[in-house]
């Protein structure tokens, strides 16, 4: 009996852990729409219109929707943990790697790389409410130098 007890103890601890860890990144999960009128963008700077953040498995799928200095459609993804680690993105022809990590129960670093080099970094807070989002990005290129505020859809 008393090992039962131990046994279901554990189960209930672990099953803690594994809430708390998937409760980091709930705050962004979802859709999220542009509020141009709250955001402020350097000349050139791409504006990402639609994002939207899915569990993909145990990781997490993030999709990205714009338009580029000219106006053309951009489109990206990425896929991975928010554990600080680099993953591969795939249609943004300045980044190839981007990787998050929790900065506190509603925010996340991001950096994003071309090569071994940084080429972005930034901060996503999302409101106590959870409604919106704001993010913070700097980098190299001063049309990377941007707040985003978002909204959920």
């Amino acid at each position: 009996m008393r090992k039962r007890t131990i046994l279901a103890s554990l189960a209930v601890f672990f099953a803690g852990i594994a809430l708390a860890f998937a409760s980091d990144m709930t705050p962004n999960m979802g859709t999220w729409k542009l509020n141009e009128a709250k955001s402020k963008f350097a000349p050139g700077a791409t504006k990402n219109h639609t994002v939207v953040y899915a569990s993909a498995g145990d990781m997490v799928k993030v999709t990205v929707d714009g338009t580029d200095k000219d106006g053309k459609a951009t489109h990206n993804e990425w896929t991975g943990k928010f554990d600080g680690k680099d993953y591969p993105v795939t249609g943004d022809p300045n980044t190839d790697t981007r990787s998050y990590i929790a900065a506190g129960k509603h925010s996340m670093s991001m950096t994003a790389k071309k090569g071994d080099k940084v080429v972005a970094t930034g901060k996503i807070t999302v409101a106590l409410d959870g409604k919106s989002r704001t993010v913070v990005t700097m980098g190299d290129n001063p049309a990377a130098n941007n707040t985003a505020v978002y909204d959920k859809q």
